[in-house]
């Protein structure tokens, strides 16, 4: 079965990122795709590469960066939700004169027809957030 996956939830206040990130993990261990990941609302902060956990707590935004480059994910962040929220990658951060980016480079900034696309190209959409 093919997959996408929409993440609204944040990192740390809700359990959306980590759910998801087990649902992925789950499916691509028993066989499944997963088409996209998608980063919309405060699900873009599991793209920051500047987030750290205290050392008991699990660390999500590496555990997507993990996946992401253990299985060649292809997770997109929501570039308006992105730029709300101080989420930059170095293309961003250049067009907007700002001196540093924080996206992880595993992750690509990009808009709603990615979520789209990823509608038409799958066999199931499933949504983690609040």
């Amino acid at each position: 079965m093919n997959f996408s996956i929409v993440i609204t939830g944040a990192p740390y206040s809700t359990q959306a990122p980590y759910s998801a990130w087990r649902f992925a993990k789950a499916a691509l261990e028993n066989g499944h795709n997963i088409y996209r990941v998608f980063l919309h609302g405060d699900g873009v902060l599991c793209a920051s590469n500047l987030h750290t956990s205290a050392q008991d707590e699990l660390n999500i935004n590496q555990l997507w960066n993990d996946l992401a480059k253990q299985h060649k994910l292809d997770i997109v962040v929501c570039i308006t939700s992105a730029l709300k929220r101080g989420l930059l990658d170095e293309a961003e951060s250049k067009r907007h004169n700002k001196k540093h980016f924080n996206v992880s480079p595993l992750m690509e900034l990009s808009g709603l027809g990615q979520l789209v696309d990823a509608v038409n190209h799958s066999d199931r959409l499933i949504t983690f957030g609040n």
